[in-house]
């Protein structure tokens, strides 16, 4: 009797079976997304999803270390109004040094990411980025991604030309250095600043490599001072006349300052300073300027499920 009753339940138990399966799989369907698997997702419905969970939201905040960003955020904003972008601009190391210590103590505050290539190495190593996706990756080399299993943790978005800026009212153009030996001139003795960021170590070390430590030495001789600042913040000293001459300036910085009616010019030396550069790419341009990638990323909350 046990028997014949267990059989005939048999059917029923199946059937519900199935229909609490098709009911799970329908409210899993229907579920939001966790950041991880939205961060990856590429179904047609991607922008509206994105679209609809920021309108929720109604805020981003971006750490970056350039001073065009204020002219992307404007633009974004005019595109996304239902978006305000917080913006907090600092040198690299300082960008690097806050997201990774709100890291560590479980209060990530950025949403985006914009820094030097190096940065993002190390941020990549202790495991901070969210790996994600995005269609307009396509326009951009391979050479520039750091590629996860299933997206990407972050691109180079931009290059930056560091080189000589000086001020056109203390230094004539005729008379402003055109070559790296130049720098030695004892006329500009004490006159000369670097950066102590990321930029005036990168500019060290290549300069090492071109014109080697024996030229090293002789900048240190000149009393070349190291400024505890971003470069844009040197590019304004040089603009004041504060600092007449540098060799550690983004051209980006001086058009800035330039718009802004500042005194000062921006200038690439007559040969490659940059070794690791494109060898085919040196032999084309014949300049001597500081070739740097920057890279961003999106950091997407864990408790948050839109971006």
């Amino acid at each position: 009797m046990f028997t014949k009753r267990s059989h005939r339940a048999g059917p029923s138990i199946a059937i519900l079976l199935l229909t609490l399966l098709k009911t799970a799989i329908a409210l899993a369907a229907n579920a939001p997304m966790s950041p991880a698997q939205l961060a990856l997702y590429q179904g047609a419905d991607r922008e509206k999803i994105l679209t609809e969970g920021a309108k929720k939201e109604g805020q981003l905040t971006l750490y970056d270390s350039h001073t065009w960003f204020r002219t992307f955020v404007k633009e974004f904003e005019k595109k996304y109004p239902f978006i305000k972008v917080s913006e907090w601009r600092n040198d690299s190391k300082n960008v690097i040094r806050r997201a990774m210590e709100e890291f560590k103590s479980s209060r990530n505050l950025a949403d985006v990411i914009e820094t030097t290539a190096e940065g993002m190495g190390l941020m990549k190593r202790d495991a901070m980025f969210q790996e994600y996706y995005s269609p307009e990756a396509r326009y951009y080399p391979d050479d520039v991604k750091s590629k996860g299993k299933n997206g990407l943790y972050y691109l180079g978005d931009r290059e930056t030309y560091n080189s000589l800026g000086f001020n056109t009212n203390v230094i004539g153009p005729n008379e402003a250095p055109r070559m790296l030996k130049e720098l030695l001139d004892p006329k500009w003795k004490g006159k000369m600043s670097i950066v102590s960021t990321s930029t005036g170590v990168r500019w060290i070390g290549n300069t090492l490599n071109t014109m080697g430590r024996e030229f090293l030495d002789k900048m240190a001789e000149q009393e070349l001072k190291v400024q505890d600042m971003s470069g844009a913040a040197l590019s304004g000293l040089v603009a004041s006349g504060e600092v007449p001459l540098s060799p550690t300036i983004f051209d980006a910085d001086v058009t800035v300052a330039k718009q802004k009616g500042a005194p000062i010019e921006w200038r690439p030396w007559n040969r490659w300073l940059q070794p690791s550069a494109p060898p085919d790419y040196r032999q084309k341009r014949q300049t001597l300027t500081l070739r740097c990638f920057s890279s961003t990323l999106f950091i997407l909350r864990k408790d948050n499920n839109s971006s």
